[in-house]
């Protein structure tokens, strides 16, 4: 959800280079491939849902960084490491990331606009190839959280057919608390939500895997 104005300047195989009118009140949805940058014309503020537990704060959002910075992790970690001198997150290595990424995307960009998609599909290549050691933790967060919540919700849907209120008698109410300050992230400084509550339990009766416990996720 959008609040102020801005524009979405975007980037995708299929779509190409386009760029996208932001004003309060509108929703934008991403697929996986799409590049994005935001640019704040007048107090552009975004509340971001994201699935699958976070996964893009976890690190499989890659940056458009130029390309000497995507050859391997090794590579890749220092360009995009948000830690100061005192190995806290720093603003200022936040401001050199977000400027490194933006020249990166604006040769994408210029790729783009001249009808030439190899560029983008060499990047995504090389986004795959940083991110894919990283698949086995990503699987796990799934499980834990948008998987879970899936099943959760099928768990409900087969006792309601079956006539059954289990689950309707451990119903709750949880509230969401705000973090104290904004964390640096990807898309800048953060004021994440943090689902804390404990699901009720999948009725009896239900036939599949056990559902794990859910994940803390934003």
């Amino acid at each position: 959800m959008v609040g102020g104005r801005g524009r979405l300047q975007t980037l995708a195989l299929a779509g190409g280079a386009a760029e996208v009118p932001l004003v309060a009140g509108d929703v934008v949805e991403f697929t996986p491939g799409t590049i994005h940058r935001a640019v704040n014309d007048e107090d552009l503020q975004v509340v971001v849902v994201m699935e699958n537990g976070g996964l893009p704060e976890a690190g499989d959002a890659v940056l458009t960084l130029p390309a000497e910075h995507l050859r391997d992790p090794e590579a890749y970690a220092p360009a995009t490491s948000l830690a100061g001198p005192d190995g806290s997150p720093s603003p200022e290595r936040a401001r050199a990331r977000r400027d490194l990424a933006v020249e990166g995307f604006l040769e994408l960009r210029r790729h783009a606009e001249g009808g030439d998609s190899a560029a983008l599909a060499a990047f995504h290549a090389a986004a795959v190839s940083l991110v894919r050691p990283r698949v086995a933790d990503w699987r796990e967060r799934w499980r834990a959280g948008a998987l879970a919540a899936a099943k959760r919700t099928g768990g409900r849907l087969a006792a309601l057919e079956l006539g059954e209120a289990d689950h309707l008698r451990a119903a709750g109410t949880y509230r969401l608390s705000r973090q104290a300050e904004p964390v640096l992230g990807t898309c800048g400084f953060l004021s994440p939500y943090l689902p804390e509550c404990v699901p009720s339990p999948v009725p009896v009766g239900v036939v599949g895997e056990d559902t794990p416990a859910p994940a803390r996720r934003r």
